[in-house]
């Protein structure tokens, strides 16, 4: 039919025009802070100063007190991160938000960090070290909270649109463009994070972030491994960039919650006394409690 033809060759002349800008044959030197190596998680931190980090991260005037990182190694979803997607840690990842951000000070609880205090102080003790280094006792700072984070799900390919360009056009050059289609892969990514005042054990912020991208990289499939030069799109946008952009989108969203804190209050006893739900054949402890009077001064003679 005429009405398909000029479609048809223009979305071909622009497809194979998109495909010879993506494709380079040459080496190109070593770029040092290269934008399209960059994740959500950039820049640097020391103390309260930051540099290069992303505009979109959300800040504070003053920490809120100090923090640890909390990631439990035996769950799911570490067992996929570093596993299956063979990335590291989220705690190096969230050290450098939080200290951007400069919402908490962050204090070290890892096991290889308390391994290497350890081990500091214990030379300290074994007379191996000069005088004056100052290793002694009481100089630790104690973590006011906890933040644990976890990855909810992780999909490196959510679906193409491959499927619907060739049925749209149908015959040879529909499967061509549902080759094409089916190279734009969409990633996602949800994030949790959790923090929890260590002296109470109470939850005092949850949020969640999520992010996606769609990556339009694969041509490879659809001229040739010559002509698309292999450039698949898991190159550029890989898998662990959506992961960092999910947690800095919950990271954000707690702290907006954190500007707001008010603390949760029970009416009655309080945290931890017995709570306002009664049990069948009993009233709640909170409306049965009665406080113990205060012991009688006993006078001087």
């Amino acid at each position: 039919m005429k009405f398909n033809k000029f479609p048809v060759a223009a979305v071909a002349v622009a497809v194979a025009v998109g495909a010879l800008l993506l494709t380079g044959c040459a080496t190109t030197d070593m770029q040092m802070g290269s934008q399209s190596a960059k994740t959500m998680a950039t820049g640097s931190a020391a103390g309260s100063a930051t540099a290069g980090e992303s505009g979109q991260l959300e800040r504070c005037e003053s920490p809120l007190g100090t923090v640890s990182l909390i990631e439990n190694v035996n769950s799911g979803w570490y067992t996929i991160l570093t596993g299956e997607y063979r990335l590291p840690p989220t705690a190096n990842l969230l050290r450098l938000l939080v200290q951007q951000s400069n919402c908490f000070v962050v204090v070290e609880r890892g096991a290889a960090g308390m391994n290497a205090m350890t081990r500091e102080r214990a030379l300290q003790q074994s007379g191996e070290m000069r005088g004056g280094s100052n290793f002694g006792r009481g100089q630790m700072v104690a973590s006011d909270y906890g933040l644990s984070p976890e990855i909810v799900f992780s999909n490196s390919d959510a679906g193409g649109i491959g499927g619907a360009l060739g049925g749209l056009v149908g015959g040879g050059r529909g499967r061509a463009l549902a080759a094409v289609g089916g190279s734009m892969q969409t990633k996602e990514a949800s994030a949790l994070l959790t923090l929890i005042d260590n002296r109470s054990g109470v939850q005092v912020a949850a949020s969640e972030g999520s992010a996606s991208k769609t990556d339009f990289g694969a041509f490879g499939s659809v001229f040739g491994a010559r002509a698309g030069g292999n450039l698949g799109g898991y190159t550029n946008t890989a898998q662990g960039k959506v992961i960092a952009a999910a947690f800095m989108d919950a990271f954000n969203q707690m702290v907006r919650s954190l500007r707001n804190y008010k603390a949760q209050t029970v009416r009655g006893q309080g945290l931890g006394g017995g709570g306002r739900l009664g049990v069948d054949g009993g009233a709640a402890p909170s409306q049965t409690y009665v406080p113990p009077e205060p012991a009688p001064t006993r006078r001087r003679k």
